[in-house]
């Protein structure tokens, strides 16, 4: 899947890999995409919740090796 940017929280725990996300989306324009990379299990669960409360869409999601990949769509 295509993306406009790549955060890498790999190696970070809750709640560091969700705000690192939120300041990245900040500095997105409406319908960007980026793809985020996380090893802490909590991140499917948060990321999830965080989506459904701002708006933003979660495109796709899936686990590889112990590490959590997310396209999410800017609102």
């Amino acid at each position: 899947m295509e993306f406009d940017r790549e955060l890498d929280t790999s190696g970070l725990n809750c709640p560091l890999p969700l705000l690192r996300l939120k300041k990245t989306l900040n500095e997105m324009e409406s319908g960007q995409i980026v793809h985020v990379i996380a090893t802490d299990p909590a991140s499917v669960l948060d990321f999830g919740v965080f989506a459904d409360q701002s708006g933003n869409e979660i495109l796709a999601q899936r686990q590889d090796q112990g590490r959590y990949h997310f396209w999410i769509r800017k609102r």
